[in-house]
């Protein structure tokens, strides 16, 4: 509901006056507060949009939009049915620990709960038929608008462990572990993400019918489609509730299910398959993934050559989605600065000492804009937007098949969206986009914004 835009449900037309001013007082906190740098009142913007669609969920709906409504609810069958069951009993018991007896989806306790409050899950169920409704539409401007690829949605590494997915395939999920990372430069703790995993012989046994379905919702309204830690597919590190990071072990999967399931599900669909394998790879590893026809990644910072130095462009794997930055990395303007090192420095993240870190950090700069001034991309005399818009052209001239622009840097962006190894510890995804002068960036005028304009006409002189 959060990606919802409530304007554009046909039903809103149909709202009486008195419930849209409703609608319009919710709405109004929300765009007060789009317009300044603060942090994101997530749980104040979900509030006010909860009461604009339930006003607009009440509206009497045509009987061709009913019977569109009650076909999605059959197609979507019990994942749906169950996934609305848990968004309705969530929000009854909010922060109090739920019944034992509504521990299971399957249980009788549940069945008549969800009996008792049919209304309340008919409503969850709504909201997911509009979002499915509005996934749809917006991929459909992307191809009609010329992109070929349009959307690209994001399978996540895993699930959160009170959330709905953990709930109704507990059966599959490996309880008492968490999913994460064994320790290295950037993470230097190693990372538990406290997710999840797939149990691999409960998934066997179930016919892989659970990561079916979850690859073939991923892809259903999407030109293609990007496998977070795609090894994880080979195998993860589990790390046993209440033990560090490092602590951690590899459990093997079997990867030959787990990836035909994948291409399979994408080519029905017709999309592309992108893989993070950034990280521990084993060389064979991003050979097969090649084999499959499935893309891998290229992130500037982590292509390095032999002696530690930026690998050069021409050197660059073809079969790949190339990027100056990710999302778990800060935005390139606060990179060059060394201010990751300063905030993973304050969240006492770093192993090593700060200063010898800090030292790292700088030479990898220095060794960067050395590279671009010998391919003559930066004059010697430049600003911290030249060095971001020459990192572009770098990634431009290599033979990668795809390259994927961050609008964080795309703006100027300083501050990190997101800070790998926290949870409380930092404001991860509240951090509302901003240019370089600190002023809010609205999606609506992200391509009327000058640095935008800029990268985006140095892009097209490089690849049209």
């Amino acid at each position: 509901p959060m990606f919802l835009r409530v304007e554009d449900i046909p039903e809103v037309a149909y709202v009486p006056s008195q419930q849209r001013a409703v609608i319009e007082w919710e709405a109004e906190r929300p765009r007060r507060a789009n317009a300044t740098p603060d942090l994101l009142d997530r749980d104040a913007s979900w509030r006010a949009k909860m009461a604009a669609l339930e006003q607009v969920y009440m509206v009497e709906r045509t009987d061709g939009r009913e019977a569109q409504f009650e076909a999605f609810c059959q197609r979507e069958g019990r994942a749906l049915e169950d996934f609305a069951t848990w968004c309705a009993i969530a929000e009854a018991h909010r922060d109090m620990e739920w019944p034992v007896e509504l521990a299971s989806p399957s249980s009788p306790a549940v069945a008549r709960w969800r009996e008792e409050h049919c209304e309340r899950v008919r409503f969850f169920s709504w909201l997911q038929w509009v979002a499915d409704e509005q996934l749809a539409r917006a991929q459909l401007a992307a191809r009609v608008a010329g992109m070929r690829i349009g959307i690209m949605t994001d399978l996540a590494v895993g699930v959160h462990p009170q959330g709905a997915d953990a709930w109704a395939l507990q059966r599959v999920l490996a309880s008492g572990i968490g999913v994460g990372a064994p320790p290295d430069m950037y993470n230097q703790q190693g990372q538990n993400w406290s997710q999840p995993p797939w149990q691999p012989r409960a998934l066997e046994a179930a016919g892989y019918v659970p990561y079916r379905d979850v690859v073939r919702a991923a892809v259903k309204h999407a030109g293609a489609v990007r496998i977070d830690h795609i090894l994880g597919l080979f195998r993860q590190w589990w790390v046993p509730e209440g033990m560090e990071a490092w602590d951690g072990t590899y459990v093997s999967f079997d990867h030959e299910a787990l990836v035909g399931i994948l291409v399979l599900e994408a080519h029905r669909a017709g999309a592309i398959v992108i893989g993070e394998d950034l990280g521990t790879v084993e060389p064979w590893v991003r050979d097969y993934l090649a084999s499959r026809g499935i893309l891998g990644t290229s992130v500037m910072w982590f292509e390095r050559d032999h002696d530690g130095a930026p690998l050069p462009p021409e050197r660059y794997r073809e079969d790949v989605l190339a990027t100056v930055t990710t999302h778990d990395l800060p935005p390139t303007a606060a990179y060059l600065a060394g201010e990751h090192v300063n905030l993973r420095e304050e969240l006492g993240l770093l192993v090593e000492d700060a200063e010898t870190v800090r030292e790292q950090a700088r030479a990898e700069v220095s060794r960067l804009v050395s590279l671009l001034r010998e391919r003559d991309w930066l004059i010697e005399d430049h600003l911290e937007e030249d060095v971001i818009a020459a990192a572009h052209r770098l990634v431009l001239e290599t033979p990668a098949w795809l390259v994927g622009v961050a609008v964080t840097d795309a703006v100027g962006e300083r501050r990190t969206q997101n800070q790998p190894g926290t949870h409380l510890e930092y404001p991860n995804w509240q951090v509302p986009l901003c240019d370089g002068n600190g002023v809010p960036v609205l999606l609506d005028g992200l391509f009327e914004h000058p640095r935008m304009q800029r990268l985006v006409a140095a892009i097209r002189a490089v690849r049209g």
